[in-house]
């Protein structure tokens, strides 16, 4: 499966978080998100482990009750189960890989394999 550069498949998740999924597989799923400074994303756990990767921006993560300031460049895991939340600083750019697939992000049934 190739995932496309477009701009195609982004939905709104909670005011100023949209997410898309530009590609998954039986495995794990690559969701790309885009949040607005001043958005919170707030505190949740859920069963898939997370690694992430901030393009842009800049946010205050909270990962277990450790709160940590990430710039463009910085990446994180966050192990299954472990809460967490995000306040956005700036506009940013997220990368994040989800294991195993997060059904809540598939697309569409008819775009599955």
């Amino acid at each position: 499966m190739i995932g496309r550069a477009d701009e195609k498949g982004f939905r709104q998740l909670l005011p100023g978080i949209q997410q898309r999924t530009p590609v998954f597989g039986t495995q794990m799923l690559l969701a790309e998100f885009r949040l607005a400074k001043d958005a919170i994303l707030p505190l949740h756990n859920h069963p898939h482990e997370q690694i992430g990767y901030l393009v842009s921006g800049r946010l205050r993560f909270t990962i277990g009750g450790e709160v940590t300031l990430v710039a463009a460049g910085d990446s994180w895991c966050v192990p299954g189960g472990v809460e967490h939340g995000v306040e956005v600083l700036d506009d940013a750019v997220v990368v994040e890989v989800f294991a195993p697939v997060r059904e809540d992000y598939l697309p569409d049934a008819g775009q599955r394999r």
